[in-house]
């Protein structure tokens, strides 16, 4: 048996001894010689009674470390106080009820937050510190639900969440000035966005994807609030923006690097001719409907390409190589 300060979970702690046993160290620790009363705040020093507490802690030397507390109940010598007896308080040393040190509670936070449950208990079981996955994630939902204030909430952003990936869905809140999950509903509908948003008049913002049904519920939960679209989305509006100015030019485009591919493989001669210009579009409409022409055209004339090559008795790696597509493409 020995006594280190060092070996003190939470400083002003009395450290009465430290055990190493075969598996793991057990460390013997005094708490307070006070205690301030939870509804008054007045100081006592009366006691009542005294318990232990069993909490794990961090790892030493690649061993598990478990704390033993000797608690103190006090009673309340405040005649108004509807309190009479208490439990001391260590808030620097764990929470009410918990199992686990405050620091080591951090910790699991911090790995169920990074990694997830099944590989947060693989590398707390490797470092010496054994939780379950499924207590990994409960006191990660316990921590957020906690930390959560969806009293105030100016810009939000609404999105889907899985129950089960590619069957049933439902839709998550974030604040996204404060970077935390605000609610999560169980369904996806326009009625469900419009109730929420309605009970948090607040919202000046709202980000979401280009769902009809959040624009709906949004519109009729708030219309005051400012319909946003989130990053991927603009750059996915960007990116459809500009094929569609391109796409006309698709045909012509494609169609020479092919040729000039089978000319160099001594099949065939590039015989494509550029598509005569024709007058850009005036209206969206057309402008998709020229890109998907232009589209099609590349696509036939590969095909047909790519079916002679094969006519003549090449191989689907010859081809590929020829073209410049890779065999699973070629093969379809």
């Amino acid at each position: 048996m020995r006594k280190s300060a060092s070996w003190a979970p939470a400083p002003n702690l009395k450290v009465l001894a430290v055990e190493r046993n075969e598996t793991d160290w057990i460390v013997a620790v005094d708490g307070l010689d006070h205690g301030t009363c939870p509804v008054c705040g007045l100081q006592s020093i009366s006691r009542h009674s005294s318990y232990r507490r069993t909490l794990q802690d961090l790892s030493a030397q690649g061993k598990q470390v478990s704390v033993r507390v000797r608690m103190t109940r006090w009673r309340c010598r405040n005649d108004r106080c509807e309190r009479r007896i208490f439990a001391e308080r260590l808030p620097e040393l764990t929470a009410p009820f918990a199992r686990r040190t405050a620091r080591l509670a951090g910790i699991v936070r911090l790995f169920g937050h990074g990694v997830g449950g099944h590989p947060s208990e693989r590398l707390m079981i490797r470092l010496g510190m054994p939780v379950s996955d499924t207590t990994i994630l409960r006191d990660l939902k316990r921590s957020a639900r906690s930390h959560a204030n969806p009293v105030h909430v100016r810009v939000v952003g609404i999105d889907d969440w899985a129950w089960r990936k590619g069957m049933t869905y439902g839709m998550v809140i974030v604040d996204l000035e404060c970077r935390r999950v605000v609610d999560l509903l169980p369904d996806r509908s326009a009625a469900s966005t419009a109730k929420w948003i309605e009970g948090h008049p607040e919202v000046e913002i709202i980000s979401r994807d280009r769902a009809g049904l959040y624009a709906e519920g949004a519109r009729a939960g708030a219309p005051q609030a400012r319909q946003v679209a989130d990053h991927f989305h603009l750059l996915q509006n960007f990116r459809e923006a500009v094929e569609r100015q391109l796409g006309q030019f698709g045909a012509p485009i494609r169609e020479v690097p092919i040729g000039e591919a089978l000319q160099e493989g001594g099949v065939l001669a590039a015989t494509d001719e550029p598509a005569p210009s024709q007058p850009a579009p005036q209206k969206a409409g057309e402008y998709q409907k020229a890109g998907r022409l232009a589209r099609r055209a590349n696509r036939q004339v590969l095909f047909d390409k790519i079916r002679e090559l094969y006519n003549v008795g090449k191989t689907v790696a010859a081809i590929a190589r020829v073209v410049g597509f890779g065999r699973k493409s070629v093969d379809r």
